[in-house]
């Protein structure tokens, strides 16, 4: 089985449980607003990571993050970037089974043709009556089942 977490907007905060429970994925998705440099550094030392930047993350630290991003496993392959506005790809055309956005801190799925289209929400500080949220991905021979997790 392979465990990809995928998380957005922790602003500088990561949650200990968020962070408890990334320690024994595979692989990290950061979709933007890493917030620190700290925060990255943390990430990077306890699963591989792959992360785009976003629009607060600025400063020296942040350059090492691109704007956009891919990964995949299998036959899976993601687009990641932090403001959906911002998408500069036809996702489908492109071959991506997914994009991944941040930015609005609001969970959110939707299909659009046959790409998925998905916001982890944010599990960083809280901001309005919106829930703190946080996306996992569990592979195992050719299936995959998605989850929510809300704190």
């Amino acid at each position: 089985m392979f465990r990809l977490g995928i998380i957005s907007d922790t602003h500088g905060l990561l949650r200990p449980e968020v962070l408890e429970a990334l320690k024994s994925y595979d692989h990290v998705l950061h979709i933007g607003d890493v917030g620190t440099a700290e925060t990255l550094n943390t990430l990077q030392q306890i699963v591989p990571l792959t992360a785009v930047r976003g629009n607060v993350d600025r400063g020296a630290w942040s350059e090492v993050l691109p704007m956009t991003n891919t990964f995949s496993y299998q036959h899976f392959h993601f687009y990641l970037t932090h403001i959906l506005e911002d998408l500069d790809i036809d996702p489908e055309a492109g071959g991506f089974s997914a994009v991944l956005y941040g930015h609005s801190h609001r969970p959110e799925m939707r299909l659009k043709g046959k790409t998925l289209y998905l916001n982890p929400g944010s599990c960083g500080p809280k901001r309005f009556d919106l829930p703190i949220s946080w996306v996992s991905m569990n592979f195992s021979g050719n299936g995959h089942t998605l989850s929510w997790h809300f704190i």
